[in-house]
This record gives C-alpha cells, structure tokens and sequence, in this order.
C-alpha cells in the first residue's frame, strides 16, 4: 500500500519563468503517475494558484518573450483532476482578498486549525 504523503505548497510562482511549471506541482504530478498518493495543501502566497483565470501572456524582459506562460490553476485542476485533493488555507486567501467562487472547481478549504489534522491524517509532508 502507498504511503500518503502531504504537499505543502507554499512558495509561489518559484521557477515558472524559466520553466513555465511551478517545480512542486510539477513533481506532484509525475509522482501520482508513478503510484504516489498526495493531498496538496496552498498556503500562503501560493493559494493564488487555485485562482481561475490567470493569464501570463504577454512576459517580457527587453527582447525576450515568454512564449509559453505557467498555466498554474490549470496544473491545479489537473492535479484535482487526477484525484488528488487540494486544499487551500481559509485565511489566506481571506488575507489576499481572494473569493472562494474565484477558484477552480473542487478545491477544499481549511482553516489555519485544520492544518494540524492533516498532518495527522498522512504518514510524509513535504514543504515547498
């Protein structure tokens, strides 16, 4: 049996310039498809990943153009998609001014309190 481990994302936006995925939902990803189970937790400033709509088109630094932008909140409902939970902290999206409505479908939410029975409830966490 796979044991369940906890992702905890909470620096955003980290490499998606160069590589136009964020490195901890990316792994994510691939680890569910090798057999991994995960639940994902968004605190911080990367709850806005669960944001519809993002758009990063449109990049530029000098005469260089990022021709393919993240598409975060869409790697987000991929992962949901996939089976995966996602969860999203209560207050910090109260704290960026970000409306349960301006998510993607199927994001569960918790309050600051509730973090601890996730912990409980799987075997590895891993902090992004």
């Amino acid at each position: 049996m796979a044991k369940k481990t906890l992702a905890i994302i909470e620096s955003a936006y980290r490499a998606t310039l160069e590589e136009q995925d964020d490195t901890a939902v990316w792994i994510t990803h691939a680890m569910k498809g090798a057999g991994g189970e995960f639940t994902v937790l968004l605190r911080g400033n990367a709850v806005n990943y669960g944001v519809n709509g993002q758009e990063a088109s449109g990049v530029a630094f000098g005469s260089w153009k990022q021709t393919q932008p993240p598409k975060v909140s869409q790697d987000v409902a991929g992962l949901i998609g996939k089976g995966i939970e996602v969860y999203v902290v209560e207050e910090d999206l109260a704290d960026r001014g970000i409306e349960r409505t301006d998510l993607v479908a199927n994001i569960k939410t918790t309050n600051r309190a509730g973090i601890a029975k996730l912990f409980t409830d799987h075997e590895r966490v891993w902090h992004w």
